[in-house]
């Protein structure tokens, strides 16, 4: 596979076409690419599982070059695709010598690293200039992802962009134009729900301690994995994808599915940051990793002319929102990802919400899925009513990259990826101490509990990771 795309062979199979090449290959498929001038020179930091997959969609745009490649566990197995798809690419394990050997060479980083790994490299990459695609949420914890805004609001010219890629696509258009029309108004409550079952469930939540210290693999750089976290011992239940369980390192099934869930309403509500958030049950709550199953009230005050709000938030197998009546069936959009498990686990409920407006109750589910209104009798009513939705002109891998060349804006900026981040990280916080925080949006801190207020911090960065706390 590696000599079919060797560089001679790539010019081999390659033909010009209106300006463009069509890139034609058994791994690739057929790929329209812009005329060499027009792309984007792009580093990627962090190559398997879900890093792979948002590659893999830059690279279809035709609007990138992948020119170098950047992972702490180079030549494990989950790396090896992007490897073989880009065997011209230069390889890092780590992102610093990257950046000092590469920096003149790329326009723009993506970033497929845990949610404790992207503050780093994020800062880095801003600091020299370059755009930044980086995965949902932000990072893991809300004085990080403030750090983050400040950081691109002093480099204007950089473009930044969360990877909550349905916020290009369907429901993002339909929900800003039935919000401006009216059809949306006046919400007083969300019931946001996740209820597949997690990488934890299942683990003992009467956990003591962190799991035993094991071999390091030999590809594995793990000092630059921990990154400003370090001082853990090596367990598998860290790495690829197990992160996320913990408190260390992840964020959840809020901080992975919030952002797909909550992101438009959050955008065009208005919703900034809650004044208290309730860990109102968890079952299995331990100091470690995250609850069998959560319900989380975040209270959101009046904003305008619009009333206050209230977001409940659901995860866990059993734990149910209500279910208005005439709610029907609850669909799965085709067209959201499977996890880097591979498929997508059934659930009682599909990920979704359930808005609560003046005179009408919508149902949706999850990334680009679009909203509908319930009861059925009350959406035929309503259905000449309805103003018509923009087609996406870009989906959010395109965005990006034409943002990058100043052709477009892109839609979840830092400026609005970042406080529904930081919403997030209010509620990890609520559940890794089973408490009710009170929060003070305009100061931005908790005024109810000492030790919660300084988790919107968190712990000291490691020594040699300092650097990346300064604006």
């Amino acid at each position: 596979m590696i000599h079919s795309l060797s560089r001679r062979n790539f010019i081999k199979k390659t033909t010009m076409a209106g300006g463009a090449l069509i890139m034609s290959n058994s791994l690739l498929g057929n790929i329209k690419m812009a005329s060499p001038n027009e792309r984007v020179n792009l580093a990627c930091v962090g190559i398997g599982n879900r890093a792979a997959e948002i590659i893999k969609e830059l690279h279809k745009t035709g609007l990138c070059n992948i020119v170098a490649l950047c992972d702490v566990d180079l030549g494990a197995k989950q790396t090896l695709e992007i490897l073989k798809l880009f065997p011209d690419a230069k390889r890092y394990q780590d992102f610093r010598k990257m950046f000092d050997e590469m920096g003149n060479q790329f326009d723009a980083v993506s970033i497929g690293t845990p949610d404790f790994a992207h503050f780093a490299v994020t800062m880095h990459a801003i600091d020299l200039g370059k755009h930044v695609y980086v995965e949902k949420p932000m990072a893991s914890t809300f004085w990080e992802v403030e750090l983050m805004m400040k950081k691109a609001a002093k480099f204007p010219k950089v473009v930044t962009q969360m990877g909550n890629q349905g916020h290009s696509e369907a429901n993002y258009f339909q929900f800003k134009a039935w919000q401006k029309a009216g059809i949306i108004k006046d919400v007083t409550r969300i019931d946001a729900h996740m209820n597949m079952p997690r990488r934890w469930h299942g683990w003992d939540p009467n956990i003591k301690r962190f799991p035993n210290a094991e071999p390091i693999p030999e590809t594995l750089d793990w000092d630059i994995w921990q990154m400003q976290t370090l001082g853990h011992d090596y367990n598998k239940d860290f790495v690829n994808g197990q992160w996320r369980c913990w408190f260390d390192f992840g964020m959840g099934a809020l901080g992975d599915w919030g952002a797909h869930i909550l992101d438009t309403a959050h955008e065009f509500l208005d919703l900034g940051l809650p004044t208290s958030v309730e860990a109102v049950s968890l079952d299995g709550h331990n100091s470690f990793f995250f609850p069998m199953s959560s319900t989380l009230k975040f209270s959101f005050p009046k904003r305008g002319g619009m009333p206050a709000l209230d977001v409940n938030w659901y995860d866990g197998i059993d734990n149910l929102p209500p279910i208005p009546e005439g709610y029907g069936v609850s669909g799965l959009d085709p067209n959201i990802p499977p996890p880097s498990t591979g498929k997508i686990e059934p659930a009682k409920l599909n990920p979704g919400k359930i808005i609560y407006g003046k005179g009408l109750t919508f149902k949706g589910g999850s990334h680009g899925s679009t909203l509908q209104i319930i009861p059925e009798s009350k959406a035929k009513d309503l259905a000449n009513k309805l103003p018509s939705v923009e087609a996406s002109p870009s989906n959010h891998f395109a965005n990006f990259l034409k943002a990058c060349k100043g052709e477009e804006k892109t839609r979840s900026s830092f400026d609005i990826a970042g406080p529904l981040s930081q919403v997030f990280c209010l509620g990890v916080i609520t559940q890794r101490l089973n408490n009710k925080i009170v929060f003070d949006p305009k100061k931005k801190e908790i005024v109810n509990d000492k030790f919660a207020n300084a988790l919107l911090i968190g712990p000291p960065p490691a020594k040699g990771w300092e650097q990346y706390y300064n604006v």
